[in-house]
């Protein structure tokens, strides 16, 4: 039931992003009751929209708001796991969705087309907070410390033989000795500016040196942790093959990859209709850290579990909610 209620979803997100005029997802998936969420008099039957990105991590945090909206009484429409930031991001500024999470990187990059972008996590949420608020009407509230930026692993047996752990270990072993270097990259990675060819630039590595393979992003993972097509890969930071397959974060010593801090984003209108929203969320918002994120990711991704089950179960274990 749960996976036909999204690709309902995302039947529904391309139908909305084609300009069918869309105005209702589907029902949420799960029933939840009240538990440190109770209902708020403000929120009762208020029709609330809620979308998602078509990736596991976003349908798990669509979920989240989904059912917290539930339990303070409103009327919620799942509208999660629609195809790819910018439809997402259409449907918001076009009212068919009211409320996602979304990151502060692919806000600044992406949305407002800045290609500097800030080093500090809380720096960068408060630009893109005010820059997108005064350009389009959006307002970014309740930060999450979770923040899925690219990354580079290794597996823990090659980061032993090479003795590489910082990026700018990475950058001396390719100088060194290209072949042991071999990496896999997902294809957005391979070409976007946040990614490997603004990796190459702030490393002073010389892109014709290394022994690069694009693949699909999935394969990326058990790739690396094979260490035979490649020795190294391009992730994102929050994945849960991470820790599943034991692989090793390379650190970011010279801090060139962007922030991309979860965030919840609605437009003004709704924002200052429901002030309530923010202020029912922001308390999970707190709780999704990096390792929380990742171990729900990792439920799906390696489990096999529907991310809406893993959501609701976060969400009754912390309190927020009781299962119906």
């Amino acid at each position: 039931m749960n996976r036909w209620w999204r690709g309902l979803a995302a039947a529904a997100g391309l139908l909305l992003v084609a300009g069918c005029g869309l105005e209702s997802g589907g029902a949420v998936p799960l029933r939840v009751g009240p538990g440190s969420i109770g209902p708020v008099p403000e929120l009762e039957g208020a029709r609330i929209i809620v979308g998602s990105k078509d990736f596991t991590e976003q349908n798990i945090l669509g979920y989240l708001i989904e059912f917290a909206m539930s339990a303070a009484g409103a009327e919620v429409r799942d509208l999660t796991n629609i195809q790819g930031s910018n439809s997402l991001r259409d449907a918001q500024l076009h009212g068919q969705i009211d409320v996602a999470y979304d990151y502060t990187g692919t806000g600044w990059i992406n949305y407002l087309g800045k290609e500097t972008p800030i080093p500090d996590e809380v720096g960068q949420f408060e630009a893109v907070r005010e820059a997108d608020l005064a350009a389009h009407g959006m307002v970014w509230t309740a930060m999450a410390p979770m923040n899925n930026t690219y990354a580079l692993v290794t597996s823990s047996r090659t980061a032993e033989e090479t003795g590489v752990r910082t990026l700018s270990d990475y950058a001396a072993l390719i100088a060194k000795d290209p072949a042991a270097a071999a990496t896999c990259v997902g294809t957005e990675f391979n070409v976007r500016q946040d990614g490997f060819p603004g990796l190459a630039r702030k490393y002073n590595i010389d892109a014709g040196k290394v022994r690069k393979q694009i693949v699909q992003d999935a394969v990326v993972y058990q790739a690396t942790a094979d260490a035979k097509q490649c020795r190294f890969g391009s992730v994102a930071a929050t994945d849960g093959r991470i820790p599943a397959l034991n692989l090793v974060l390379l650190q970011d010593d010279q801090a060139f990859f962007p922030k991309y801090n979860a965030a919840l984003v609605m437009r003004k209108s709704f924002a200052d209709a429901h002030p309530q929203v923010a202020t029912v969320l922001e308390p999970i918002s707190r709780r999704l850290t990096n390792e929380e994120i990742t171990e729900l990711n990792r439920q799906v991704d390696v489990e096999g579990r529907e991310p809406a089950e893993v959501a609701r179960d976060w969400m009754v274990a912390q309190g927020f909610v009781t299962a119906r």
